[in-house]
């Protein structure tokens, strides 16, 4: 296998693992429609991401997927964080005064001399605070390269995941800011806020759901 097919087929599995919408991928999506601090969420997402993935390659996920007490430690804290985050979606959803921008802002929990720092904080929660993600970029991506003989076609594989991290992150923060005409209605943020905290609430439930039933 060439080292095109192995990086062709690393960017296929790494896109499919991660355009489906979850926390980290909604939090995105929200910085970049309300143009704040969009492309440095992005950041931190891509490097957490690639990050993982080159541990998966390496072979570390396997360990931290054997691990009952590493897996549950993460599930409970992503428990917390998400279910905290949800309840601020629901507050800027339901603000009544919801009518200026700022005042969204803050109901959200991001307000604007909040800074840079808390929405990179924010960012690295969501990505390292959802054990998933450690199935599908350390345990999955690292499962998949190992089928790979040569160094150079791993590399390949390692190379196109990375890049497929790359190109969703950054073209979902900057597709989001394309359409923030289409939110400068406050109903639009409500429904956005509504639709992000029923994200966090279900990926919440089921972690607790597969803690307990562990």
């Amino acid at each position: 296998m060439t080292m095109f097919f192995a990086l062709l087929e690393g960017f296929l599995v790494s896109i499919g693992l991660i355009v489906a919408i979850g926390p980290q991928n909604a939090y995105v999506l929200r910085q970049g429609i309300r143009g704040r601090h969009a492309l440095a969420v992005a950041s931190v997402c891509f490097v957490a991401d690639a990050s993982l993935i080159t541990l998966g390659v390496l072979g570390v996920g396997a360990y931290i997927a054997e691990s009952a007490t590493l897996s549950a430690i993460l599930a409970w804290g992503g428990v917390v964080f998400l279910l905290w985050f949800a309840m601020r979606s629901i507050r800027s959803a339901i603000n009544p005064e919801g009518i200026g921008m700022q005042q969204m802002d803050e109901a959200a929990g991001d307000a604007k001399d909040a800074g840079v720092k808390t929405a990179m904080l924010h960012a690295a929660a969501f990505s390292f605070l959802n054990p998933w993600v450690y199935m599908d970029t350390m345990a999955l991506i690292g499962g998949v390269s190992v089928q790979y003989d040569t160094s150079l076609e791993r590399n390949g594989f390692w190379i196109g995941a990375v890049v497929a991290s790359c190109v969703w992150f950054y073209g979902l923060a900057l597709g989001g800011k394309a359409m923030a005409p289409l939110f400068e209605q406050p109903i639009t943020w409500r429904v956005l806020d509504s639709f992000i905290a029923i994200v966090m609430l279900l990926v919440a439930l089921k972690l607790v759901s597969s803690q307990l039933g562990a």
